[in-house]
């Protein structure tokens, strides 16, 4: 005898499949009938038709058989385990590990090619270089610098001056990378 759970899951699959089928034969209806029929009546002729056909496949579904199983597994009967001869290290006892020779990981040797020394010094910092510059001391702003800094923006008024319009500039700059690619 089959277990409930099995033939419920089982249940479930066909009834999606047989939702599937119905959709796809609602389309099909829908499809063929779109220039023939309005909208309302498209939309009710097509999902009566998948509606049928969902309920037939049901059917269908429902009067197949499943197979019999074919593989029987046998009965599994636990071992007697026993527990007089351990030979594993148990938490009781004290004993001094001691390695050997097969213990011991040899690395191979590697030749002075194959090394990778991060050596680079950087002599002088180029105009563009942002990443660098962030963390170069003597770019950093003192206290004073930073103070003057919020002072002038604080003069300057509540409201940020309107962008100049670079449109003609950047109209400019695309025409001569065209010019530069032909």
């Amino acid at each position: 005898m089959r277990g409930g759970r099995e033939e419920r899951i089982e249940k479930l699959f066909d009834r999606m499949a047989a939702a599937v089928f119905g959709a796809a034969v609602a389309a099909t209806v829908a499809m063929l009938f779109k220039g023939s029929l309005a909208l309302p009546q498209l939309a009710i002729f097509g999902a009566t038709g998948g509606l049928l056909a969902a309920l037939l496949a049901t059917r269908l579904l429902q009067n197949v058989e499943p197979e019999p199983q074919r593989f029987r597994a046998p009965a599994f009967a636990l071992p007697k385990l026993s527990f007089d001869h351990c030979d594993e290290l148990l938490l009781t006892e004290q004993v001094e590990l001691m390695l050997t020779e097969a213990d011991v990981l040899r690395l191979p040797a590697k030749s002075s090619e194959e090394e990778l020394v991060l050596d680079d010094i950087l002599a002088k910092l180029g105009e563009n270089s942002r990443v660098v510059r962030l963390f170069d001391p003597a770019a950093t702003p003192t206290p004073g610098q930073l103070n003057a800094r919020i002072e002038h923006h604080l003069r300057q008024g509540s409201a940020p001056a309107a962008p100049a319009d670079a449109s003609q500039a950047l109209f400019d700059a695309l025409a001569q990378l065209r010019a530069s690619l032909r």
